[in-house]
């Protein structure tokens, strides 16, 4: 029999654990977002591709966003479930409204480029880590990361590196080396601090 430190039903998360876990996740994502595209820098994964494309052509970067994470929903759907699905579609929705209002009230006028990845590596991770751990994601590469992890047991974070490489690959064909430089800083402490942290066998509440 399990005691009550033990028993499943106990470990799990309740309607308003979720609300906060998924509203801190999406806030931090938000900030590291705002500190990474004010210095010009870029990311990896899917939020990746929204920042080049949004530097690149001129888009906002919250809609862009939006639109590329779509068709990974249905994978999400039909591998992960749908609460699983439900909350990427919300968090995703909210990171992009998050993206374009920030910019009104936080107003930075000198931001180092180094620090800029590091306070973007800590802010995003962690909040990609409170997403994960209350059964939510960023949808795209996220997905497909935990996807990964949940069937072969090859950690999420690692994944997603992989993606990473292959985006700023290509990403050094139209940015500055030195752009390319810093932004893989920012990238590397974001994964590793997933992959570092993010332990199913570790952490259990779901």
């Amino acid at each position: 029999m399990n005691s009550p430190d033990t028993d499943p039903e106990t470990l799990r998360h309740t309607t308003l654990d979720d609300v906060q876990g998924l509203s801190l996740g999406i806030f931090l994502c938000g900030l590291g977002i705002h500190f990474l595209t004010t210095a010009g820098l870029m990311t990896g994964q899917t939020a990746g591709i929204a920042v080049i494309l949004s530097y690149a052509m001129g888009w906002s970067f919250g809609v862009t966003f939006f639109v590329i994470n779509l068709p990974f929903y249905v994978l999400a759907y039909r591998r992960l479930g749908v609460e699983f699905t439900v909350k990427s579609l919300i968090s995703v929705t909210l990171l992009s409204a998050l993206s374009e209002l920030l910019p009104l009230g936080i107003t930075i006028d000198a931001l180092h480029p180094g620090l800029a990845a590091v306070a973007f590596g800590a802010c995003a991770g962690i909040g990609l880590l409170a997403m994960f751990r209350h059964n939510g994601s960023m949808g795209g590469m996220g997905v497909v990361a935990l996807l990964v992890q949940d069937t072969t047991g090859f950690r999420a974070g690692y994944v997603q590196l992989l993606a990473d490489a292959v985006i700023f690959a290509l990403a050094a064909l139209i940015f500055p080396l030195e752009a390319i430089l810093w932004s893989l800083l920012g990238a590397v402490i974001l994964n590793l601090t997933i992959a570092v942290n993010h332990r199913r066998d570790r952490y259990i509440a779901t």
